[in-house]
């Protein structure tokens, strides 16, 4: 019984910034990881960035090490990526999920999932 919404996607041009939320709710989620994914069309899911439930250990892929960065709320039900320096490469699907109890880049062990908010950055 967890849902996950996220939001805050849109359109803008190359080096702008946006910052996406995402919002778990459901008593059966219990000091779940909590991470972004992205997929464009024709490819598979990339892990972005993942955040534990105390929100002191954070980990990002390479990809956008250094212009991303990931935070929770004091509630800890929410989470948000704040993105810098968008690049026309960042155009995806950008996907909110939980549910491990380590930090993992590994998308099958994330149990639930929004159902994603759109990101396009024009050249």
């Amino acid at each position: 019984q967890v849902q996950v919404a996220e939001s805050g996607g849109g359109l803008v041009q190359a080096v702008d910034s946006l910052r996406l939320s995402c919002t778990a709710s459901g008593r059966t989620m219990t000091r779940p990881v909590m991470a972004w994914f992205r997929q464009a069309p024709g490819n598979e899911r990339e892990f972005l960035a993942a955040i534990t439930w105390s929100g002191g250990d954070t980990h990002y892929s390479d990809a956008v090490k250094g212009r991303f960065t990931i935070s929770r709320d004091s509630n800890r039900n929410t989470v948000y990526l704040q993105m810098n320096s968008l690049k026309p490469e960042d155009t995806a699907t950008y996907l909110c999920a939980a549910g491990p109890l380590i930090l993992t880049t590994i998308k099958d062990r994330y149990r639930y999932w929004g159902q994603g908010t759109q990101v396009t950055v024009s050249p």
